[in-house]
């Protein structure tokens, strides 16, 4: 039991609940809601289903959870590398991979990456992929939502520069929850108690996350030795508005 979640794995399934939460994804089937539980679902190497909804619902299924509407992160991330940090009022979880990693160089033209020999992603999210769940005890604004997965993902990246070298993969993705019935709070900026405590929570469940999935293997050293990778080598126009 988490201060802000309550969590159970089964089937590699993680259960993120809470009653009554409102929760801002920007996963597969994003938004916001407001609903009892969120899912980390781990899904197997080249996995292409037809019907990502029905797909999921079959593995929740399996997993003995009802296939309650509330967000939902797929990722290729076993669910014992999922880490959580805490520091009031916030709690994240997390899951780390780096198969599919995604940087972006300040200067294009002294790239040290070729193009051709960068594998792309395309089609479905590849396995890999950092998850986060970010959950608050306080009553946000849906302005304030959007802005802690803003704060969550500077801290993300902050956090795999240092860890792995990358911007973070080409299918990241960040749940935020708030409690309705909590003390309000409209901003979550990085100098406030909310987004203060969501840059340390991300930073150290992370770490412990890429800690634990790199265990007893090397991360990628570079996007061209990763499995899936992508570099940001394209140029864009500068103006004057």
């Amino acid at each position: 039991m988490s201060e802000c979640f309550e969590t159970t794995r089964s089937e590699d399934i993680l259960r993120v609940a809470r009653p009554e939460t409102r929760w801002l994804s920007t996963g597969w089937d994003g938004g916001f809601c407001r609903a009892d539980v969120a899912f980390n679902c781990t899904v197997p190497e080249g996995w292409n289903p037809t019907n990502i909804r029905v797909d999921v619902e079959q593995r929740l299924d399996k997993a003995g959870f009802d296939a309650a509407e509330g967000p939902v992160l797929l990722t290729g991330v076993d669910q014992r590398h999922a880490t959580g940090a805490r520091a009031a009022p916030v709690t994240v979880l997390a899951t780390v991979g780096l198969s599919n990693p995604t940087t972006l160089l300040f200067d294009p033209d002294e790239r040290r990456v070729d193009a051709e020999d960068i594998d792309r992603p395309d089609g479905p999210p590849r396995p890999g992929t950092v998850n986060l769940f970010v959950g608050t005890t306080h009553a946000l604004t849906d302005a304030g939502m959007a802005n802690l997965v803003a704060i969550a993902a500077e801290a993300r990246t902050a956090t795999l520069l240092e860890l792995a070298g990358f911007t973070g993969t080409t299918s990241d993705a960040i749940v935020v929850a708030s409690d309705p019935a909590g003390e309000s709070a409209r901003y979550t900026g990085s100098a406030t108690p909310v987004g203060r405590a969501t840059r340390a929570c991300v930073r150290e469940a992370i770490t412990a996350s890429f800690r634990s999935r790199y265990d007893d293997r090397e991360p990628p050293g570079s996007v061209a030795d990763a499995e899936h990778g992508d570099v940001t080598i394209e140029r864009a126009e500068v103006f004057e508005p």
